[in-house]
This record gives C-alpha cells, sequence and structure tokens, in this order.
C-alpha cells in the first residue's frame, strides 16, 4: 500500500470520527439537555437520566465509543508527518491516545455507573439514607470520572497532541500553514476550558464560560480540515 493510500485513510478516520462524535453529542442535547443538565442539582440529573431509560444509555455508550476512529487516525498520522526534524511527533502521538482514551473511560461511567444510581435515586422504595448515598456516589464518581479523567487529563493531552501535529504542519508539504496556525488558536480556546474545572474546587477561580464550547469546535473542525487535506493531497511527506 502506498504512502497515498494511508494519507486518505487517515484523512478519512479523522472526518469520519469528528462527524461520528457530533452524532450522540446532539442526540444528547436533545434528549438529555446536555451538557446544560450538569449545572441542575444531582437529584434532578439521577431523575433525567432514569426517564431517558435504555436510549440515554446507548446514546452515552456511542458518544464514548465514537472516538475509536480518532485514535487509529492519531497513530497512523505520525507515520505521515513523521520527519527527521520532527523528533518530538512521538510524544505528541502517546498525547493523543492517552488523551483519547482518558475522555472514553470518563465517558463510560454514564454507562455502567450512573444507571445504577439513578434507580436507586427514583426507587420509590429507596430510604431517604440511599439516596442520599446515590447523590453522594455519583457527585465523587462524576468528578473524578468527568472532571479529572474526561476533562482535565483527556481534554489537556489532546490539546497537547493538536500543538504538537501544528509544529509539525510547519514542516510538512501536505497542508497549508494557515492550519497550523488554526490548531495553536484552537488549543489555546480550548486550554482555557480548564478554568471550568479548577472554579469545581476554587470558587472564586476566574471562568472563560464559553471557552469549553468553543474550543471543542474549533478541535473538531480542526480535525475535519486536517482530513480533507489528507485525503485531497497527491504528494507524499518527503524527507
Amino acid at each position: 500500500m502506498n504512502t497515498n493510500f494511508y494519507q486518505r485513510l487517515t484523512g478519512a478516520l479523522f472526518i469520519i470520527g469528528a462527524v461520528l462524535v457530533n452524532i450522540p453529542y446532539t442526540l444528547l442535547i436533545m434528549n438529555f439537555d446536555y451538557p446544560d443538565i450538569l449545572r441542575e442539582p444531582t437529584g434532578q440529573i439521577l431523575t433525567r437520566f432514569q426517564e431517558g431509560g435504555t436510549g440515554l444509555i446507548f446514546t452515552w455508550l456511542a458518544f464514548a465509543w465514537a472516538g475509536i476512529p480518532l485514535l487509529f487516525a492519531i497513530v497512523l498520522l505520525q507515520k505521515i508527518l513523521e520527519r527527521e526534524n520532527t523528533p518530538y511527533l512521538l510524544f505528541g502521538t502517546v498525547a493523543g491516545v492517552i488523551g483519547g482514551i482518558a475522555q472514553m473511560t470518563g465517558l463510560l461511567r454514564w454507562i455502567f455507573v450512573v444507571p445504577v444510581l439513578a434507580k436507586t435515586y427514583t426507587d420509590s422504595s429507596a430510604s431517604d439514607i440511599a439516596k442520599e448515598s446515590a447523590v453522594i456516589v455519583f457527585q465523587a464518581v462524576h468528578q473524578y470520572g468527568g472532571v479529572v479523567l474526561g476533562e482535565h487529563i483527556g481534554q489537556t493531552f489532546s490539546i497537547l497532541w493538536m500543538f504538537i501535529v501544528s509544529l509539525a504542519i510547519f514542516k510538512s508539504n501536505i497542508f497549508k500553514r494557515w492550519l497550523a496556525w488554526f490548531g495553536f488558536l484552537a488549543s489555546g480556546v480550548y486550554l482555557l476550558a480548564q478554568t471550568e474545572l479548577f472554579a469545581t474546587v476554587i470558587p472564586d477561580f476566574p471562568v472563560v464560560p464559553e471557552a469549553g464550547l468553543i474550543g471543542s469546535l474549533l478541535w473538531l473542525i480542526w480535525m475535519i480540515v486536517l482530513g480533507v487535506f489528507l485525503i485531497r493531497s497527491k504528494t507524499s511527506n518527503t524527507q
């Protein structure tokens, strides 16, 4: 298989992965008021989740696994961009894979942990102590699985990967230089989303409210454009 085949395959995986992630995400917005629902009291979150039934659980499952094509694309991209003057690219690839796996792992709490808590909280025969326990456990699991794994480790390592790949783009004849600058911009905006995470434990920490939404959107657009360049280019990344 020649270099052009791998470029087209990698490009297709980036586009497919970015599109697939958006499908369950859109369904969660429509059917679960995500992510705004996370700002509501825990009891309301658990009640809404229980009302969503099996369909909501499988939507979260799809959201968690939709990023698989992106993991393959991240690994393949290293082979395409790797040059003698890009020794840092391996570190970027490792960071990208760690970021993707961390985000997927964080999301899986909605499939295997939250349904149990939601069922306990909404059970009419459950005691007040059981319901209070469900609330406390949800808050702990959400803080660790969501804030620590998914958003802090997952997003930070994904941002690091995007920044490093943008550096390598400058040395590649496949892409336009503006894509690298776009990657730097998206990285900076997405990094500002970390302010919301610190605000969960430091109440007075300054927050940039829309950084997460805008940053993730720029991240997805950047990957789609990256994929388009890879598919359209017929020139290999020569030394």
